[in-house]
């Protein structure tokens, strides 16, 4: 009896903390909500996220251009990642020996642990002078090396570790019994890999991508360091882009002698804790499919 009625008070204790852990998110989009509301009772929704017009001082917050920067840094990370993030996977599980998976397992796990202001300063060293000197003026353009394209290459190789892993492991789920078929039937290997294995892990691979995406849409300090932050819409990846993570970090400590420029910057919060939960939402949903489908 007191065994049962032990089991049932941990059963209830870990639920609760369960649903409380579970409930953090919707708090925390309430309470953002609830402080953006003076802007949002201000000025239109259209106004604020359509206008490129940022001057806190006469009242005009415009969000288009942290959004078109955000848009553009995390675009690019996006398409430089996704390539080389599916070859990688693809190699270390269906090519690579046991020592190479091993050796090369740890490495990109530390990608994953290194803090995003030591991903920032290896930014400012080697990407910006890199797009200044180099690859600007190789396509006749001039750049500062403070630009989209360096905010995004950091970010792509930031993103590395969760599109490798999240895709390695979707390989790993398709049935091995699948792989032999088709090599039964006179497929090479890349022939499996290409029409049995991509296919197959398709919605997992998205979903690992729409993960990553995510993951850099919220990045914050390394893209603060290299993306220049110009409040105004890029027209080229070597402009500089001013995404909304910056702008809260730049300027959440000035926002007390401005009226509403507090409720606009935890609104540009309440956008981005908005499209992070959906990206995580459709990237569970597409997991849940895929691992039905393997079963």
């Amino acid at each position: 009896m007191i065994r049962r009625a032990a089991d049932r008070l941990s059963g209830w204790f870990f639920q609760t903390l369960t649903v409380f852990s579970a409930l953090i998110v919707f708090a925390m989009a309430a309470g953002l909500f609830l402080r953006s509301r003076p802007i949002l009772m201000d000025q239109s929704l259209n106004r604020l996220l359509f206008s490129s017009s940022w001057h806190p001082l006469r009242g005009e917050f415009g969000f288009l251009p942290f959004i078109m920067g955000t848009l553009w840094v995390t675009g690019i990370a996006v398409a430089i990642a996704v390539p080389l993030c599916i070859l990688t996977a693809v190699y270390l599980s269906e090519y690579a020996p046991a020592r190479i998976r091993n050796f090369s397992s740890p490495l990109i796990d530390l990608l994953a642990g290194i803090p995003s202001v030591v991903y920032g300063i290896w930014g400012v060293l080697i990407i910006v002078p890199f797009i200044k000197d180099h690859l600007a003026p190789f396509f006749g353009v001039f750049s500062t090396g403070y630009s989209a394209l360096a905010g995004g290459m950091v970010l792509a190789v930031m993103i590395f570790p969760v599109i490798i892993h999240v895709i390695i492991e979707v390989f790993r789920a398709i049935p091995y019994e699948v792989r032999e078929a088709s090599w039964a039937l006179g497929a090479t290997r890349w022939q499996t890999i290409k029409h049995v294995v991509l296919r197959r892990g398709l919605a997992g691979v998205i979903a690992a991508i729409v993960l990553g995406l995510s993951r850099a849409f919220g990045e914050t300090m390394a893209v603060l360091m290299v993306a220049g932050n110009v409040a105004r819409l890029p027209e080229s990846v070597f402009d500089p882009a001013y995404p909304l993570p910056a702008l809260i970090a730049n300027h959440y400590g000035e926002m007390m002698s401005v009226p509403l420029y507090d409720s606009a910057l935890l609104f540009s919060s309440l956008i981005l804790l908005t499209v992070v939960l959906l990206f995580n939402i459709l990237s569970r949903l597409i997991l849940i499919r895929v691992s039905r489908r393997t079963r």
